[in-house]
């Protein structure tokens, strides 16, 4: 058994609203999992190896519930452009690029290596429709060692004849990648992924119910993204009640896997009743909805009821890997939210952390906090410090996620491991 002892200033979310700091703290982990984390040292202890990270900060790694893998080189391209015209522009014509499996091979690994820089160990993927790309893009997360869910993206109808499946492949290949996956990795597993409901036919979606059911898996997708999407999904399908209904009628809310909604930015009653029935997660993409002018999930709302809610990136719609932006923008787009309307109440610093912390690695498991009990997946960042002012260490945490980069992380663990994210991204692209 391998055992260690770290002691830094260490900030773990308590709950929504509170932060746990522990200054000048020690924490032990023996075989990646988290078994002390306090004040003072016990004398269990006393005889290990310490690594001491001095006046610098320990934090849980972040976790980011939606992030389209396939869209990476798209990242800060096209921003000037609306929702459908960036996906009918950019993005639909990149995809169908992954067709090639070698273009795959040189595109996912530097996303890879992007995410675990900016301190990203967890993560919910789109990929694309092409079954052998996204069998790579699988298998090269599990060797990663990151916590992940991914599988392949459907979509036959609405779409560019170029980048469009037929429903029965579909559904067969779907079938496949999900059994061939299933108990493939410890730390990944396959989701069943619509693209969002008009590009689905309804024989397409029950179908993809069937194995969600069958095979007791998940499902990632995109909820009221837009009202010009949520129009568009209704009139595609005139017969259910909404966008949210489309996706329990045609059974894909069955499995017992996560159900991961993006954006979930103008929900109505049967939306939120629908994600509180499942204990489903939707996922705020501050960036992407900036960027297409979707425009901003009231959090706090549905915070207020009881709603489960995690930070995404949403790669390329957003423009940056590090979710620890998206802690920033979320807190900003909420004040401006509560500017121009006086009932919503904007969110904190502390909201924002847990969201991209505890909240996100709850989706994989015990994850997320720096807590007993808890995988030890951690970053280690500096302590933001200007020559002649000081900060105080939550302050420091906050600054980085402002105004730091990847340059301020300084050790990265996962499951316990002191991982090198360029070293991983030359074995995996390998495979």
């Amino acid at each position: 058994m391998s055992l260690n002892v770290y002691k830094a200033n260490i900030i773990t979310s308590k709950n929504y609203d509170e932060l746990n700091v522990f200054k000048n703290a020690y924490l032990a982990e023996r075989d990646g999992i988290v078994e002390y984390v306090g004040s003072d040292l016990p004398d269990e202890y006393k005889e290990e190896k310490l690594t001491d990270y001095g006046n610098m900060i320990m934090i849980p790694a972040f976790s980011d519930l939606h992030i389209h893998a396939s869209q990476y080189v798209e990242r800060g391209v096209g921003m000037d452009s609306l929702l459908f015209d960036w996906l009918n522009n950019y993005t639909f014509p990149q995809e169908a690029g992954f067709r090639d499996i070698g273009y795959a091979r040189k595109i996912y690994p530097q996303l890879i290596r992007d995410l675990l820089r900016q301190g990203t160990m967890h993560a919910a993927f789109f990929t694309t429709i092409h079954y052998d790309s996204c069998d790579l893009f699988f298998r090269m997360l599990g060797e990663s060692g990151m916590y992940a869910y991914s599988g392949k993206i459907n979509m036959d109808q609405n779409s560019p004849d170029y980048y469009v499946e037929e429903t029965e492949r579909s559904i067969e290949d779907t079938e496949r990648f999900i059994a061939e996956h299933l108990d493939l990795y410890p730390h990944v597993k396959p989701i069943v992924i619509p693209r969002f409901a008009p590009t689905c036919s309804e024989k397409l979606l029950k179908g993809l119910g069937r194995i969600v059911e069958e095979y007791d898996v998940g499902l990632h997708t995109h909820l009221v993204e837009s009202r010009a999407e949520a129009a568009f999904a209704k009139e595609c399908y005139p017969q259910y009640l909404s966008d949210g209904d489309i996706y329990e009628q045609t059974g894909l809310m069955a499995g017992s896997g996560p159900k991961i909604f993006a954006h979930v930015i103008f929900p109505g009653e049967v939306e939120e009743r629908l994600l509180r029935k499942y204990d489903a997660v939707s996922v705020h993409c501050p960036d992407s909805t900036t960027n297409i002018t979707a425009g901003i999930m009231p959090v706090s709302d549905l915070r207020a009821k009881d709603l489960k809610i995690a930070l995404g990136s949403d790669i390329g719609g957003g423009h940056f890997a590090g979710i620890y932006r998206q802690i920033a923008r979320s807190v900003q787009l909420s004040k401006m939210k509560e500017f121009y309307e006086e009932d919503y109440k904007r969110i904190t610093f502390k909201n924002a952390f847990y969201l991209a912390t505890a909240a996100g690695g709850e989706v994989f498991g015990r994850t997320g906090k720096l807590e007993k009990g808890y995988a030890f997946n951690a970053l280690v960042i500096d302590d933001m410090q200007d020559e002649g002012y000081t900060v105080e260490t939550e302050e420091a945490l906050e600054r980085f996620c402002y105004a730091g980069d990847d340059r301020n992380i300084k050790a990265r663990y996962l499951d316990g491991r002191l991982i090198d994210p360029d070293e991983i991204y030359e074995r995996i692209k390998k495979l």
